[in-house]
């Protein structure tokens, strides 16, 4: 291994080490307590080393949400992979997906509530989020219905998770009906 490799590999390195910090300060006490400082300190490498790998905060957001879109993509791919049938993937989809939403609560936070600089449905669009787009269209553009575009209804499907999702963790839906609430959707929207 040359030199160059080494160190593009121990930058790199660094870099993960910057985002799974910052993941585990949001998650344990929210995205105000992520500071350059914070996590210099946490990581154990001077405020300039950080900076040479993010602008700043908003771009490690941005990192944060990407590593997540990722996450995201596979969770929602493997649940629909193990369903049987069309109903059954599409409740897998909105299982799986309000399940992530609410056990990374930051990370969520950080793919739809904050501002991390990337691109949503453009021609820069990173390829995560494009590829956690894909992972809903893949099994909603099945149940979309006939003369319905395939990506709005998925824009629309998504839209009605991401609904759920926020006015669940805000407290402002009765917990008890979160089941009954997928199901509506699944069967209001999707056509089987």
């Amino acid at each position: 291994m040359s030199v160059q490799e080494r160190k593009q590999r121990e930058r790199a390195d660094r870099e993960r080490l910057i985002v799974a910090a910052a993941r585990e300060v949001a998650e344990q006490q929210g995205w105000d307590a992520v500071t350059t400082r914070r996590l210099a300190e946490r990581i154990e490498y001077s405020q300039p080393v950080l900076y040479s790998h993010f602008r700043g905060k908003r771009e490690i957001i941005g990192a944060v949400a990407l590593q997540g879109a990722a996450e995201l993509a596979v969770a929602l791919r493997a649940a629909t992979a193990a369903a049987d049938g069309p109903r059954a993937r599409v409740a897998a989809l909105a299982g799986a997906y309000l399940d992530f939403a609410e056990g990374n609560p930051a990370v969520y936070d950080a793919m739809f509530q904050l501002d991390g600089g990337l691109a949503f449905a453009r021609e820069d669009t990173p390829e995560p989020l494009k590829d956690a787009f894909a992972a809903l269209l893949e099994c909603l553009g099945e149940v979309a219905g006939e003369g319905v575009h395939p990506a709005v209804f998925t824009e629309t499907f998504w839209a009605a998770l991401h609904g759920l999702a926020t006015l669940a963790r805000a407290g402002r839906q009765p917990a008890e009906y979160a089941g009954l609430r997928v199901e509506l959707l699944v069967d209001r929207l999707a056509v089987l």
